[in-house]
């Protein structure tokens, strides 16, 4: 896929943010049409006006991604205004970062696994029978998952489980796509370090590992999106430490993580912002 020229896309969390420069990418490629999902009225609004300037067809939904039933409506409006999207991006996240004891079992473990764990499968799951019967031409799904799904954090837990789970069922629906033979829808599993767009306020940068800035990021997963690559993971260090992870006893490697890396303790200094 050299360009999303003509395509249809559907963006999750893009009022702000990654999501809303992924739409003003799709946007300065002269996308057909733009889907935005977000929960935030007004930022949404804002963005939908900014990238209509700009010419391209925009139909920007208040969509709770936290609710099978909203999930359901939103798309049923979707596929009647914009038909099948051509390029799913699942980009809505939230973090609560405590202890695992500390978290509210609705507030924050429930939420969290709804946003990052089961949304981006009830909205998959909404398009990709069309998406399957589009022989025609290539599509692509983008996950947005994280390195903590690669690689366990204190004060991560519930996060990391939403996002293994991501992880986890991205990278399986990439295998039963092509043991299907649906080759032309191609699933890219995107697994970041900490990003400086506000989400991981007050996280440490970990040994070789700085914090990456949202432009950068969001140009990587396009690259790699239209190549139709399978995984990305951000930064080479999370590499390594899976291969560490791998090789070594656990007490060294929890010890090495610890003290030298510094990943035991970059979620120390974190300020939740609550959605």
């Amino acid at each position: 896929m050299d360009t999303v020229t003509g395509k249809t896309l559907l963006i999750t969390g893009a009022a702000m943010g990654m999501g809303k420069l992924y739409a003003r990418l799709a946007a300065a490629e002269r996308a057909k049409t733009l889907v935005l999902w977000d929960i935030n009225a007004a930022e949404l609004e804002k963005t939908a006006a900014e990238l209509r300037a700009s010419g391209c067809t925009v139909l920007a939904q208040v969509v709770d991604v936290s609710r099978a039933d909203a999930i359901a409506a939103a798309a049923a409006q979707a596929r009647a205004s914009a038909g099948t999207p051509d390029i799913l991006i699942n980009n809505a996240g939230i973090i609560r970062g405590k202890y695992f004891w500390e978290h509210d079992v609705q507030k924050d473990i429930e939420m969290t696994m709804a946003i990052n764990a089961l949304a981006p499968m009830y909205i998959a799951r909404e398009f990709l029978p069309d998406m399957i019967a589009g022989r025609g031409s290539e599509r692509r799904i983008v996950n947005v998952s994280s390195a903590a799904s690669l690689v366990a954090n204190p004060r991560m837990s519930v996060y990391c489980a939403s996002k293994w789970s991501c992880t986890g069922w991205s990278d399986s629906l990439r295998l039963e796509l092509k043991q299907a033979g649906h080759t032309h829808i191609k699933v890219l599993t995107v697994c970041p370090t900490y990003i400086s767009t506000g989400m991981f306020d007050g996280a440490k940068p970990m040994l070789l590992t700085p914090l990456m800035t949202p432009q950068y990021v969001v140009d990587r997963v396009w690259r790699a999106m239209k190549a139709g690559r399978g995984r990305l993971i951000l930064p080479w260090t999370v590499y390594l430490s899976n291969a560490l992870k791998g090789l070594l006893p656990l007490a060294l490697y929890d010890w090495l993580a610890d003290h030298v890396f510094g990943i035991y303790h970059s979620m120390d200094d974190f300020r939740d912002s609550k959605r």
